[in-house]
């Protein structure tokens, strides 16, 4: 099929509204601008801004919402019986929202309109094709039909007589919604070739899947097969329960894999899905959480190479081992090193490093080596590459001096405040001596909200507070997850930390410490941390004055 001859496929972001019931998330409106902007910025079709009325906060956004290209959808409900479209205040505060578009839920399965609703079921037809009409006189309409898929098996002749009455209300996407989440692929891809075969046209039909059984991305594919031309989904996949059919996988599933490539054309270029590894890892950071490792596509072990026989082979053809080039998604691949590690595993990584060595060059054993002998001392660079690379580099001569830790110093104290309440606070303070000039940074752990961070906090913020000639080097980083482990219980225990960091271009990297001490095993990941950075941006080092 030529480019020409592609079927357009809308792709319809609900983040803002849907995402947002996923527990423990409230988006602020300046977030909600941020994560709108990126949305359309990657080329979605629809963004689904919230429930205008609902809550103060997604009020506000729509009377601050960013011009995009894409058409912004305010989201409600169907008008309550008993009155008219034109005076229900919950439609109408959805259309003072003055969005391109509007979406409309409305019942569509028989026993939610009779127990959940209390009224018949012909009272429900008309609510829908009330309110849809109402909408598409003056915005884009869109039906959302709840339930769809278990009103369609419990009662197929009822679910299609709603889908009907929006239609010909004027309706553009009539949005089949699996809110149950519990519906496998092959039924719906069974039921939406029904519903088009019913007469409802597929050219109208969008799909909405929750992934209680994890099948949300597998069950919005069949639906695009069978022949619905919208897809809903959310980033990350955040949603109730278990959350939304995850537009981080299906966007780069529809671009890249076939029979969808082929077949379809969307808002997305090449170009602009070359920054979904950022954008799902910004809005992790919105959220303040730790990006899912294995998640498709985007996850830091999605492209990562551990056992030898493939790092092997991925140094002939990475076709071996991967589905897609990584960089197609703005990811990269990942040769870690660990005791399992053999020559390949480390050519392969030191390459992607930039680092040419002679296979016969005698120091590549000394580096596995030393790597098998750390790791049985407790340390990990299977998680911690860039610790690694540190220790690769040392080995080989490539690193540079760029300055020396002289002391620290971490004091914890507790007490109590003003109002009576005991609390602690931590300051630590570092000498650091950088090319023969000594400096003292001392800093509290405090963070933001006020709440002591704790001693490693203060030591990174006191590390990071004057590094003279490297400063802005370093003024964009910032530590992301910190993860503490006991290895070698009883009386010889010692501690791991690995420290995940990050960078204004949103570049991460992770390192490692060990000691019998956390604060020591801590500080250790924090000095790799920063050398890392230094050592990847080309910092040059001082040199030592005479």
């Amino acid at each position: 099929m030529s480019q020409q001859e592609r079927e357009r496929l809308y792709l319809y972001d609900t983040t803002l509204r849907d995402g947002q019931q996923t527990a423990g998330v409230q988006f602020s409106v300046a977030e909600k601008v941020d994560i709108a902007r990126a949305l359309d910025a990657i080329g979605v079709d629809y963004i689904e801004g919230g429930w205008p009325g609902a809550n103060p906060t997604d009020s506000e956004f729509f009377a601050e919402r960013p011009r995009t290209r894409a058409r912004f959808a305010a989201f409600g409900m169907t008008k309550r019986a008993g009155r008219s479209a034109a005076n229900d205040e919950v439609l109408a505060a959805v259309m003072n929202a003055g969005t391109e578009a509007v979406c409309l839920v409305g019942k569509t399965h028989d026993y939610h309109v009779t127990a959940a609703l209390g009224i018949s079921l012909a009272e429900n037809v008309e609510n829908i094709r009330a309110s849809v009409a109402h909408v598409a006189a003056a915005r884009e309409a869109l039906f959302d039909a709840e339930h769809f898929f278990d009103g369609y098996r419990a009662n197929p002749g009822y679910a299609l007589e709603c889908l009907r009455a929006a239609l010909e209300a004027g309706a553009r996407w009539i949005v089949l919604c699996d809110t149950n989440g519990g519906t496998l692929p092959g039924e719906v891809g069974r039921v939406v070739t029904e519903v088009i075969a019913a007469g409802i046209p597929g050219a109208r039909l969008g799909i909405h899947c929750h992934d209680d059984t994890g099948n949300a991305v597998a069950c919005s594919l069949a639906a695009v097969e069978a022949g619905v031309r919208q897809v809903q989904g959310t980033l990350n996949g955040l949603g109730e329960r278990c959350g939304n059919a995850n537009l981080v996988t299906l966007l780069p599933t529809l671009l890249l894999k076939e029979p969808f490539r082929s077949r379809f054309e969307t808002g997305v270029t090449a170009q602009a899905l070359r920054g979904l590894t950022r954008l799902s890892r910004r809005l992790d950071d919105i959220l303040n959480r730790v990006p899912v490792r294995s998640a498709p596509y985007v996850g830091a072990s999605a492209f990562t190479h551990k056992a030898g026989l493939h790092a092997s082979a991925i140094l002939k053809d990475p076709t071996t081992y991967e589905h897609v080039p990584p960089d197609l998604v703005g990811n990269s691949r990942l040769i870690p090193m660990s005791n399992q590690a053999g020559l390949s595993n480390l050519r392969a990584r030191l390459a992607a490093m930039g680092i040419a060595v002679d296979p016969k060059d005698a120091r590549l054993g000394t580096i596995l080596e030393e790597i098998k002998l750390r790791e049985d001392h407790g340390y990990a660079y299977d998680g911690a590459q860039a610790s690694f690379e540190l220790l690769a580099r040392r080995e080989l001569g490539l690193l540079p001096a760029f300055f020396e830790v002289e002391r620290y110093r971490v004091t914890v104290e507790r007490r109590r405040d003003a109002r009576g309440r005991m609390g602690h606070l931590s300051e630590a303070v570092v000498v650091v001596n950088i090319g023969g000039r000594r400096t003292l940074s001392v800093s509290e752990g405090i963070v933001p909200d006020g709440s002591d961070g704790g001693p490693v906090n203060a030591l990174a913020k006191a590390l990071a507070k004057d590094l003279g000639p490297y400063q802005h080097f370093i003024d964009d980083m910032k530590l992301v997850d910190f993860k503490v482990r006991i290895t070698h219980g009883g009386t010889e225990a010692v501690t791991r930390v690995i420290i995940d960091s990050e960078d204004g271009a949103g570049q991460r990297w992770s390192t490692v410490g060990v000691s019998a001490n956390i604060v020591d095993a801590s500080f250790e990941a924090l000095l790799d941390a920063i050398n890392w950075k230094l050592a990847r941006d080309g910092a040059a080092p001082v040199e030592v004055a005479a």
